[in-house]
């Protein structure tokens, strides 16, 4: 299931979820400023295993088009004020793979409430194709990849509205409504 992070303890394991991934893979640990909301994934045994953070994105401002050049992409420039950044999509090494749908459908979640078209992102190359390929996630690889804190990445712009309005075509999808009854099976 996946859940926004509303208290100390669950920012404390955000923290220490996604501080870990980048250890692992040799990234360059980065602590945001401006966040619009962070959500960390949790299995039905109360095992917190993933996170992802969005952050605010301004054609003129945000930090990420020093990278690559996301602010003169057209769709970018089109929905300038209807557009989010991805940051700090991480799962722990023991669940990979497991949890990548809970991870996706709390992007899905955060963008259709926050009326969000697409989001920007600097994403690793094989993560970047599993969204593409087995999840069938609509994204556009703007340019080549590049080094970036300690490893290649891919500068990506995925059409999040394209998903919540077309949830029927992606099987992968959780919405809050299945979290509850899923968890009450759990529990009885």
């Amino acid at each position: 299931m996946f859940k926004r992070v509303e208290n100390e303890l669950e920012l404390a394991m955000f923290n220490g979820i996604w501080t870990t991934v980048w250890r692992e893979k040799g990234y360059e640990l980065e602590f945001s400023d401006k966040s619009l909301a962070k959500y960390i994934i949790v299995t039905d045994e109360g095992q917190y295993v993933g996170t992802t953070e969005f952050k605010p994105y301004s054609i003129t401002d945000s930090q990420i088009n020093a990278t690559a050049p996301f602010h003169e992409h057209p769709d970018v420039i089109a929905a300038a004020s209807e557009v989010a950044e991805i940051d700090k999509m991480a799962i722990l090494r023991s669940f990979r793979g497991r949890y990548i749908a809970d991870l996706l459908s709390a992007c899905v979640y955060f963008a259709e409430g926050e009326r969000i078209k697409y989001y920007v992102s600097l994403m690793e190359p094989v993560f970047m194709r599993a969204l593409r390929v087995t999840f069938q996630v609509p994204l556009k690889k703007l340019g080549d990849k590049i080094f970036y804190k300690g490893d290649y990445v891919n500068p990506v712009l995925i059409d999040v509205e394209q998903v919540y309005q077309n949830k029927h075509r992606f099987e992968w999808m959780i919405s809050p409504q299945d979290i509850l009854p899923r968890r009450r099976l759990v529990a009885e």
